[in-house]
């Protein structure tokens, strides 16, 4: 993950740079297919070159960019976790456990629905 090396080593927080760290090798480790990159200095994971999730840090949270679609069609689940969200994101305040299941089904409904997809982004 040498890709996410100057990201990490960017943030000043110990424990937000070990968390972080923990959740960018979770993903790769859970979805070896998925190619890290660090676009407008936000790592993220695409596969065959179409957007899967981003993440990025906040004094008070880390935040989640799995698209819109994946938020609207997940939303119960975020709500019943308590992270707070909007349409592009939710945050996992860095007191709060990372719910890694909803992280899974989040990611797996990227890949799934976005198999055939040949843009970066929604449209």
């Amino acid at each position: 993950m040498e890709v996410f090396a100057d990201y990490l080593s960017s943030i000043d927080d110990e424990k937000q740079r070990e968390r972080t760290e923990e959740v960018l090798a979770w993903v790769k480790g859970e979805f070896p297919q998925l190619e890290p990159v660090v676009k407008w200095n936000q790592p993220m994971f695409i596969n065959n070159g179409t957007f899967i999730i981003a993440f990025s840090i906040a004094k008070q949270h880390m935040s989640v960019a799995p698209e819109k679609k994946a938020l609207e069609l997940f939303a119960n689940e975020i709500e019943k976790v308590e992270y707070s969200a909007t349409s592009q994101l939710f945050r996992i305040k860095w007191k709060d456990d990372v719910d890694y299941g909803l992280l899974r089904q989040l990611i797996e409904f990227n890949i799934e629905d976005k198999a055939d997809y040949t843009k970066f982004w929604r449209e």
